[in-house]
């Protein structure tokens, strides 16, 4: 039976031991060798020990000294056993390291085979980085991908699912798990590589997949719209914009921040879809005395019929299957109004 490249199946324990058994047999030959130098030729230890690793290890220098006729069939010996040791520790480490590297693969296709509803982050840049780790804060599951050796090896430190590609590629987006998927985050350097990408995921996920791509030109914004993007977003101008908001409106920034960036309140924005069959729908928040029930406050509702927002909603507005509400509460409140309001008991 082989595995990949041909190579033979063997367990993950075999091999290590077979390359612990050759350094030590690598060890007693250069024993043996410089023990047989000094008793044949009558050499100095050192000169015996620098001849026997010279031949073992095939390096091609000339002789220390002059060889007598039990010396040279000493060294033969010597190098036909050691240089056939050397050989299989050889094989047996690349195939240790091979075999590594592909279980680890497996475990992680495996991995991301098993999730669904995640978010796929292409790009782990600075801003992917800060996105990856905010989605991970919010105990949501992330597949991130990008194509550096040093991104990669960073994502496997971190721990978390990745694959190492170009997400250009329809079979990397695939491999992500994109089908499965409820969003999608394009932060890679390029707008182009952006537009592409988003191109390629809506065509492969259909419209329930919710696609937020970042942009450096304002020019590149209707392109990643029609592309499939259902949101662009432009660091510079959020940027702009929020040093705008903090000198306009310190005190308001500041709350918003404090419940944003959950600094120093235990408190989100969240939003909660209303399932059919579940308490919420078809009765209004007073009718199930939201505020007391869920100690939570619903600051906007959008209406999935109509697309219609409503801020600060009256507590005797009808909700209705597919209607998202615009919570702030605890992640815990938010947990218990998504399985007790917002779900159909089973």
């Amino acid at each position: 039976m082989t595995g990949p490249a041909g190579w033979p199946t063997r367990s993950r324990s075999t091999v290590p031991r077979e390359i612990a058994l050759g350094t030590v047999a690598v060890a007693a030959l250069l024993v043996i060798g410089t023990v047989g130098y000094v008793t044949i030729e009558g050499w100095r230890p050192m000169d015996a020990f620098y001849m026997t690793f010279i031949t073992l290890s095939t390096i091609g220098f000339s002789e220390v000294r002059p060889l007598s006729d039990a010396g040279m069939v000493f060294t033969v010996g010597l190098a036909f056993v050691g240089i056939g040791t050397f050989a299989t520790i050889a094989t047996r480490v690349v195939q240790l390291v091979v075999t590594s590297v592909t279980l680890r693969q497996r475990a992680m296709q495996r991995r991301i085979a098993n999730l669904s509803d995640h978010y796929v982050v292409a790009g782990f840049g600075r801003i992917g980085h800060r996105v990856t780790r905010d989605l991970v804060s919010a105990d949501r599951d992330v597949v991130v991908i990008d194509q550096q050796d040093d991104q990669a090896a960073q994502l496997d430190a971190l721990g978390l699912p990745f694959v190492q590609g170009n997400a250009e590629e329809e079979a990397t987006l695939r491999a992500a798990g994109i089908e499965r998927a409820a969003g999608l985050v394009l932060v890679l350097p390029q707008d182009a590589a952006n537009v592409f990408v988003a191109l390629t995921a809506r065509e492969i996920a259909g419209d329930a997949l919710f696609i937020v791509a970042r942009t450096n030109e304002q020019t590149s914004l209707n392109k990643l719209v029609r592309a499939g993007a259902d949101k662009v977003i432009s660091p510079p101008e959020i940027g702009a914009d929020r040093i705008a908001q903090t000198i306009l409106r310190p005190r308001v920034d500041r709350f918003m921040e404090q419940v944003l960036g959950v600094k120093a309140l235990d408190v989100d924005l969240e939003e909660v879809t209303v399932e059919a069959g579940s308490l919420l729908d078809g009765r209004s928040l007073a009718t199930v005395d939201f505020r007391r029930q869920f100690d939570a406050v619903v600051v906007g509702v959008l209406r999935g019929a109509s697309g219609e927002w409503r801020f600060n909603p009256d507590p005797k507005l009808p909700l209705e299957a597919g209607d998202a509400l615009i919570v702030l509460a605890t992640a815990e409140q938010i947990r218990k109004i998504r399985a007790e309001g917002a779900r159909p008991v089973r």
